[in-house]
């Protein structure tokens, strides 16, 4: 077997060390790291865990006097294990490649971390692992930051079916398109029978496309309102300050730590959304605020015809 081949399969702590720039590094490394977590793009991989391995080194600049034994002037191992673990917690992914970026990134917002190679396997795939390997260093002598400290909190407006036909929604979209903060819409199905499939999983899928449906329909009355399902496109949409409004499957199908609320309770629902956005506000329009601890703290609700 050649060197490059070996090395392609080798510990990336090899390859840290076939990579060493003319000022060589301290690293740190974590070998064979397994997590149970449920990940993947394919149907099979929803509702189930797979074994997944992480193996991760992370080269940091050589301290400069006495060390002491100070665990406070290195870079500790749990902060590596812990960005792993933030990572898998905030949301189910699709993708190993994101999951890979992710950690690199949150590794690198730590000061001592310079440049850090991040192998991620699945072990029950397949006869082998499958796996991808990335590496990353930190830009320059800035320091990285969190992406989550740049994202805006929003204002979550809930409205019911009666402010979705009420005449006067484009001029509440008008007062709301003026607010100083970024606005998200939820709506919940419209009031029309959804099939049903006698079968709870398919059953939630088909009640998470009625919400979308609905939420297309006040497109096609205010083409303002872009309709949007990954948290990538809001937080675009917040940042870019373009009203949108919330297409539920993907986000609720790939949460971690889903909604208690079904579907057909859509306040409840949009109380979670806006709760796992930390959004600085919720208005519930046209319906009563849910019964659920989980509302920001500031959450009202208000009658559509005390708004016409």
């Amino acid at each position: 077997m050649s060197d490059e081949i070996r090395l392609a399969f080798a510990h990336p702590s090899e390859r840290a060390e076939t990579m060493a720039g003319p000022e060589p590094r301290d690293r740190i490394s974590l070998r064979d790291h397994i997590v149970e977590v449920e990940i993947g793009a394919f149907q099979a991989e929803r509702d189930v865990t797979q074994r997944v391995c992480f193996n991760v080194v992370v080269e940091v600049m050589p301290l400069t006097g006495v060390v002491d034994d100070d665990v406070d002037r290195i870079l500790s191992y749990d902060r590596v294990t812990e960005a792993i673990a933030a990572e898998l917690a905030a949301e189910r992914l699709n993708l190993l490649e994101t999951l890979a970026e992710r950690v690199a990134d949150r590794i690198l917002v730590e000061p001592q971390a310079m440049r850090v190679f991040v192998r991620i396997e699945k072990l029950d795939r397949g006869p082998g692992a499958l796996g991808v390997e990335i590496v990353r260093a930190r830009g320059g002598d800035a320091t990285p930051q969190d992406p989550a400290i740049e994202t805006p909190q929003p204002l979550v407006v809930y409205l019911s079916n009666a402010a979705i036909t009420s005449p006067h929604l484009i001029d509440w979209l008008d007062q709301l398109e003026a607010s100083a903060q970024p606005v998200i819409l939820c709506v919940g199905p419209a009031d029309i029978a959804t099939p049903q499939a006698g079968q709870e999983k398919a059953q939630r899928h088909i009640d998470l496309l009625a919400i979308e449906q609905n939420a297309w329909m006040v497109f096609g009355r205010d083409p303002r309102c872009a309709v949007v399902g990954s948290r990538t496109e809001l937080d675009w949409a917040m940042k870019n300050d373009q009203i949108c409004i919330w297409a539920p499957s993907r986000i609720v199908l790939d949460a971690v730590d889903g909604p208690a609320a079904a579907p057909h309770e859509a306040p409840a629902l949009a109380a979670w959304f806006a709760a796992s956005l930390a959004a600085t506000e919720l208005l519930i329009v046209g319906a009563a605020l849910p019964e659920i601890a989980e509302l920001p703290t500031r959450a009202l609700s208000i009658d559509t015809a005390k708004i016409a």
